[in-house]
């Protein structure tokens, strides 16, 4: 992405296979907004998507999907899918990563790995959300072979780094210290400069739920478990208005 003429507009765009990218055209005074769409309608089978967003100084992006992905049940002769993200950002760059949640699939495999470089006073801010089964089916997580890592590098210094890779028999995963009865995750996390002072606002957004957030060095982590899917998205959507300082998510959020 570049600047031109104060709106943030595409420089460069490759696609193949699956993914597509669209770019909503702004109302004036409004943010870009791009849409990442897997026209396969999910993943499965050892599928392997790698995506790459650059932004250049001074650009302001929000970063979507159409819905919901979808990671279906692997067989045993499967290798995981993966799902690779590379986020580069300059200098003033701002970028709003807000893909929709997804849906593991009992018997599912992902190695999904998201990595953001910022430079300068760049700002990022992202959202990971997973549903654990499809809880409306009365499907019941079994098993699950997840590695999911999120690592975030500023000015060539790695800052931040998180991997989950919860126990391949899910039942295992109902241990209190780990997800409990909960069939929903997110994480949320804000780097930018001013990070820590929406600490006590998102607090307050979280409210009573199984949640927590800390902030140090110019960062800002959320962690929130629930009990269902639409619960998760109830509790995210409070938290992305503090954050997003009352700014609407995109519309397919709504659709």
């Amino acid at each position: 992405m570049k600047p031109r003429e104060g709106a943030t507009v595409l420089d460069r765009l490759h696609q193949s296979g699956p993914l597509r990218l669209r770019i909503i055209r702004p109302d004036p005074g409004t943010e870009t907004t791009a849409i990442l769409l897997n026209t396969a309608g999910g993943i499965a089978g050892g599928d392997r998507h790698d995506i790459a967003i650059t932004g250049s100084a001074a650009t302001t992006l929000t970063l979507t999907t159409q819905g919901a992905e979808r990671v279906y049940r692997a067989t045993a002769s499967d290798p995981p899918s993966r799902i690779t993200t590379r986020i580069a950002l300059a200098d003033r760059a701002t970028l709003d990563y807000l893909p929709q949640e997804t849906i593991l699939f009992d018997r599912s495999a992902l190695t999904r790995h998201l990595r953001i470089d910022l430079t300068g006073t760049a700002r990022f801010l992202g959202l990971e959300a997973l549903i654990f089964g499809r809880t409306a089916m009365g499907e019941t997580m079994q098993t699950l072979h997840l590695t999911d890592t999120i690592e975030l590098h500023r000015d060539m210094r790695l800052i931040f780094r998180d991997s989950l890779h919860p126990p391949p028999d899910f039942a295992t995963s109902r241990h209190r210290a780990l997800f409990g009865t909960a069939t929903a995750l997110a994480t949320i996390l804000l780097a930018a400069p001013d990070a820590a002072r929406h600490l006590d606002a998102v607090r307050a957004a979280l409210g009573t739920e199984q949640a927590g957030a800390s902030a140090w060095n110019g960062l800002l982590l959320i962690r929130i478990l629930a009990q269902t899917g639409a619960t998760l998205r109830e509790i995210v959507l409070r938290v992305m208005n503090v954050l997003r300082g009352g700014r609407k998510m995109p519309r397919v959020w709504a659709c």
